[in-house]
């Protein structure tokens, strides 16, 4: 009965997640690819927070070329081939996007509230060069306090390539469980603030049913709607795991059921890089723009072929 019931965990996440992760691959790479082209092509007419959506872009691509490797990893049922080096590479790197996703959402939240609630500060007077400096000064941190990865040996005498579920937890290993906590319920609080502060002031200047306001309104609430569907999954699952090891059960093992879920928790962090270009839609109007010439042109192709379709078939 013990037998099948493992077998039964091992199979919930080598099942599960290829799939799913090959298909978050496959949206991700063409919607950020077009993201870094449209970005990359109207750098003359960059603001600063199309600096902070380049920026987004740019994490979601540490995902990306991570993300191969995680699927070759659970369809061997977890059992990492590559070797501890780049065991934590790859797991670094995920944690950078992740960290920075969230930095980046952040900011762009923050960009927003301050052009709504407080027009006249000085942060809207920001050039891009500054921007730049702060886009760089988020880097720094983000890598500083995901660097502690690199330097713990992450990979199992199983070779399970994981982050969390160690049985013996060095420091910074420990402090990657708190970043991780905290980094979701920080920002979280802050994109809750900017959402409620932009629509009281629009809603005092009676501006919340203008065309500019509800953009605004709709940046925010995208952006908490994509933050808390990737990464609260995980975060849930994680706080749940500390609190089983609280009560003296051993939820390291990766058989254990508890770790199954939270590994498949993890499908949710990864999509983020497949969601982010519906925010670059509601931040940046060189986005926007750009989508809609391209499908009112595919729209008006299809249409004009349809037409000729028709005026064969009339004159056969």
């Amino acid at each position: 009965m013990t037998s099948n019931i493992t077998a039964h965990n091992n199979k919930l996440d080598s099942s599960i997640l290829p799939p799913v992760l090959i298909v978050e691959f496959l949206l991700g790479l063409p919607g950020n690819a077009m993201a870094l082209w449209v970005f990359r092509k109207n750098m003359k007419s960059w603001r600063v927070n199309v600096m902070f959506l380049f920026n987004l872009v740019l994490s979601d691509v540490l995902l990306l070329l991570s993300l191969p490797f995680r699927i070759d990893n659970y369809l061997r049922n977890e059992t990492w081939i590559f070797g501890d080096a780049w065991c934590r590479i790859n797991l670094f790197m995920l944690a950078v996007n992740r960290s920075a996703s969230i930095a980046f959402m952040t900011a762009v939240a923050f960009d927003r509230y301050f052009k709504v609630v407080h027009p006249h500060h000085v942060i809207n007077h920001m050039n891009l060069k500054q921007g730049t400096c702060v886009s760089c000064f988020i880097w720094g941190v983000v890598i500083a306090l995901r660097t502690p990865l690199l330097a713990n040996n992450l990979l199992s005498n199983t070779s399970h390539c994981r982050s969390f579920g160690h049985e013996k937890l060095s420091l910074g290993i420990r402090l990657h469980y708190v970043v991780f906590i905290f980094e979701f319920f920080v920002p979280l609080i802050f994109l809750i603030f900017c959402s409620v502060s932009i629509a009281c002031k629009l809603r005092s200047r009676r501006m919340d049913k203008g065309k500019r306001g509800q953009r605004a309104i709709r940046t925010v609430l995208v952006i908490i709607g994509v933050f808390i569907f990737c990464f609260f999954p995980s975060v849930a699952t994680g706080l749940f795991g500390l609190h089983l090891k609280s009560l003296g059960k051993d939820v390291s093992n990766p058989d254990h059921l508890f770790s199954q879920w939270f590994q498949t928790s993890l499908a949710f962090t990864y999509l983020n890089s497949a969601l982010d270009p519906v925010i670059y839609c509601f931040s940046s109007s060189i986005f926007f723009n750009y989508l809609k010439r391209t499908l009112n042109r595919i729209g008006f192709l299809q249409l004009e072929l349809n037409r000729r379709g028709c005026m064969q078939n009339g004159n056969d």
